[in-house]
Formats: C-alpha cells, sequence, structure tokens
C-alpha cells in the first residue's frame, strides 16, 4: 500500500527509537513519514500544548537527520490514543510505536495500547524497544501456514528487498504432552513433525519460486513458538508474525505467545493484521 508510515511518539527513549526506525524504512522504501502525537486530555493547557508541540517537533527533527530527502509530516491531536492509531493505520503502510513510552504509551509492551493497536489496527504494526546495535541483514518469519502467516510473509518480502536482507521462515511445532506412558506413540509423534516439516519446507519452495529476488529460507524446529523466536531475533534485523495463526503462532499477538515474544525479542517486532476490504 502506499500510504505513509505512521509512527506514534510520546518524547520517550524507545519512542525516539521507532522514529528512527519508522524514518530508516521511509527512506529504505521510498514512502512518506508521518509522525503522530495524542496529547492527553491533563495536558490541554498553554503548556501541556507547547510540550505536545515539543515532543513532536523534537521528533521529525530527529527523522529528518536520518535523512533529509524523507517527505515528513506532523500530526497533533487529542483523544484516544489506540483509536486514533488504528484509524490512522487504515490509510497508512504501517503502524510504528516504541516498546515503552510515557503517559499514554506506558506499559506499551504487556498493557492495553500494544493489544489494543496489535489487535485491530490495519496492516502491519512494529514495535520497536531501542535502537539496533548490529545490523544482521536477515529477518525472521513465523510461517505456520495460516493466512496471516502469509500476509506476514509479503511483508517480509518487500523489508527484505528494500533492506537487502534474506529471509528465514521459521516454523515451530509444539510436541502435544503425553503421559509417561505415551511411550507409543513417540513414532506417531514424530511422523506428525516430519509431515510439518515437510509442508513448511514446500511453502518455502513456493516462496522462492513467487520472489526469485529475495534469499529465503526455511528453519523447522520442535520448540515453543516463543523462545523459537526470541532466540532467532538474536541475529536478525526484524521479527515478523501474523495477527494470528494455527498451532503454536494461534493468537500470537493477544494472547500469552505474542505478549512473550514482545517482551523478549531483542529486535523490532512487526505484527501484521489483513486490511479490511473497501
Amino acid at each position: 500500500m502506499a500510504g505513509p508510515i505512521v509512527v506514534g511518539v510520546d518524547g520517550s527513549d524507545p519512542s525516539h527509537a521507532a522514529v528512527e526506525w519508522a524514518a530508516a524504512d521511509a527512506r529504505d522504501r521510498g514512502l512518506p513519514l508521518k509522525i503522530l502525537h495524542v496529547c492527553e486530555q491533563w495536558r490541554d493547557d498553554l503548556d501541556g500544548r507547547k510540550y505536545c508541540a515539543g515532543v513532536l517537533e523534537a521528533a521529525a527533527g530527529r527523522a529528518r537527520a536520518i535523512d533529509a530527502g524523507i517527505a515528513v509530516e506532523t500530526e497533533l491531536t487529542g483523544g484516544n490514543i489506540v483509536d486514533t492509531l488504528i484509524a490512522r493505520s487504515a490509510s497508512a503502510d504501517s503502524t510504528v510505536l516504541g516498546s515503552r513510552g510515557v503517559g499514554g504509551f506506558a506499559g506499551l509492551l504487556l498493557g492495553s495500547v500494544t493489544m489494543g493497536v496489535a489487535g485491530h489496527a490495519q496492516g502491519p504494526v512494529v514495535v520497536v524497544r531501542s535502537p539496533a546495535a548490529t545490523r544482521h541483514d536477515q529477518i525472521v518469519v513465523g510461517d505456520d501456514g495460516s493466512d496471516t502467516a502469509r500476509e506476514a510473509m509479503l511483508y517480509a518480502v518487500e523489508q527484505a528487498r528494500a533492506r537487502r536482507a534474506r529471509i528465514v521462515a521459521l516454523h515451530a511445532w509444539q510436541q502435544p504432552l503425553v503421559s509417561a506412558y505415551g511411550v507409543e506413540i513417540a513414532g506417531l509423534l514424530a511422523e506428525a513433525f516430519e509431515e510439518e516439516c515437510h509442508a513448511a519446507r514446500e511453502r518455502v519452495a513456493a516462496w522462492r519460486e513467487q520472489h526469485p529476488d529475495v534469499e529465503i529460507t526455511g528453519r523447522q524446529v520442535a520448540e515453543h513458538p516463543v523462545p523459537a523466536l526470541a532466540d532467532a531475533s538474536a541475529s536478525a534485523d526484524l521479527v515478523v508474525v501474523g495477527s494470528r495463526g494455527l498451532g503454536g503462532f494461534a493468537s500470537a499477538v493477544l494472547g500469552s505467545v505474542g505478549r512473550g515474544l514482545l517482551h523478549h525479542a531483542e529486535c523490532p517486532v512487526a505484527v501484521v493484521r489483513p486490511r479490511q476490504a473497501r
């Protein structure tokens, strides 16, 4: 989608990191950048409005420092933070947020703001914790064969092209719990895992055929998706998951898996929701 990258700011350190990430993304993909600050009601006086305007101006300066050629637009508004970001996401390429902030963005990773925005915004929502210390030229995608995982892969491919990075499609198969008396089904579980791996390898082969200009490899593990993705994030520039999936990635944003990943990932996390038909 040719809309702007929208980044929500509040003046916190993670917010600064989000602006820098969004500005670099806008530069790399040739997109405009829209910087949004929601001024809370308790700041609705002269000093409060000056503070809010200052936050927005500083964020715009930080973005232009990344690349002066970026088309930067700013918006200062009031209202509910979650509702505002969700509304702007409808016409945005993606929505970018810092992991934790001040005021309305406080507790962003584990609180209602993240769950609300990532659970209801249209398109990708990228959560950034801190500036990247190392570039790995690698993007990890959570793959479970669901429709939202395919949407995640499309976003990862676009990111990989812009960054000239490779993609690792990670399929994490969580083995069903069995009792100590279930030794006899070990063979069946091994067979089920191999079937999962075979299907995952076929998906990777199809993606390679559809996107020959991007290096795409697959990795299949018998592990819970949270530690699998968190471990992979240590050598990635971005982890991309669908908003809801199948198996281990089900409720990847709104449930415990998503909270675990957002809490433990060592790089930015993009949560991709399908867009509503217009």
